[in-house]
């Protein structure tokens, strides 16, 4: 009897195929910790973008719509193109604001420049006292804008004030008449805007006279360098950064100068310190005529914008 041969007539077993795996993608080393930090710096920065949106850059959009129309703060709008700005020419008001507005500024940036910058100096030592000293700088800064305008109209008193007699003590028989003076009115604000701002800029002044490698001294006083000479070669050149920075600030500040004035002299005697930002104000809140002060306001914004291009641009060309 035939035996059936059974392991040789079944067929031979198949090979399973295998199906070669995908490269398996490499996720680039440190990914995932930049996604977290670029997630949290959007955290900290978004509502700062979203409140600039809001309560900037729209009202901004808006105000220059307004420039070109007739708006009392109520009902529509109603558009006129450049008769606001046309007004603007024939305003001899305006002009007047603007000139003063320019007048404050030609004084007040280079004078708290310099105090802001020389009391820096006086402060960027080791010595007994010195962060009370500091504090005392920066003090005025922090403190109400009434108080000081009630303050230093008290000392520029023509009749009672200190400082008039001060003068008169020191043979001047006919000391300025100050506040109440369309002459010395504006010098007044300036000398009390200069002395509220300089602790402010001392701040930065510090922070950028600590930022300077101290070798840098020390090669100069190898050299032979005098402390003036030191202060032209070493110190102004390494503050430029700085120095910039405080210019361009100043100088918008100074532009948009408004509550000192306010207070102080409410753009009295007659006009003499009537600035732009508190000729918009009388304007748009006094008189209503809101689409006129907006075509005040683009013109001070220009102005701002312009200077502080030209100041970029001054400062690259410098660098380059």
């Amino acid at each position: 009897m035939a035996t059936l041969d059974v392991t040789a007539s079944a067929p031979a077993p198949v090979p399973a195929t295998v199906t070669p795996k995908a490269p398996r993608r490499e996720r680039a080393p440190g990914s995932r910790l930049r996604r977290r930090n670029t997630l949290i710096g959007w955290t900290f920065i978004l509502p700062n973008f979203i409140g600039f949106a809001t309560l900037t850059l729209v009202p901004v959009v808006i105000l220059l719509y307004l420039g070109f129309t007739s708006w009392n703060a109520f009902g529509a709008a109603t558009f006129t193109g450049t008769d606001n700005f046309e007004r603007l020419v024939r305003d001899t008001t305006f002009h007047t604001a603007l000139k003063n507005t320019i007048y404050f500024a030609v004084m007040h940036i280079p004078l708290t420049l310099g105090a802001s910058l020389g009391l820096a100096l006086l402060l960027n030592r080791k010595m007994r006292g010195m962060a009370f000293f500091r504090t005392v700088a920066f003090f005025p800064y922090i403190t109400s804008i009434v108080a000081i305008a009630v303050v230093w109209n008290m000392l520029f008193s023509p009749e009672a004030g200190v400082i008039n007699q001060m003068l008169m003590a020191i043979g001047i028989d006919d000391p300025p008449g100050w506040t109440t003076s369309t002459t010395w009115a504006m010098p007044a604000i300036v000398i009390v805007a200069t002395w509220r701002d300089m602790g402010y800029y001392m701040l930065l002044f510090l922070a950028g006279l600590q930022a300077i490698p101290s070798e840098l001294y020390e090669a100069a006083r190898v050299d032979g360098a005098s402390a003036v000479q030191r202060f032209r070669n070493v110190t102004l050149p390494s503050l430029r950064p700085t120095t910039f920075f405080v210019t361009v600030m100043l100088t918008i500040a100074s532009f948009k100068i408004f509550d000192l004035i306010l207070v102080m002299t409410n753009g009295g005697p007659g006009t003499s310190t009537l600035v732009l930002s508190q000729y918009i104000y009388r304007k748009g809140f006094v008189e209503n005529d809101f689409g006129y002060a907006s075509a005040i306001a683009v013109v001070l914004f220009v102005i701002c914008l312009g200077v502080t291009v030209l100041q970029f641009l001054a400062n690259k060309r410098r660098d380059a």
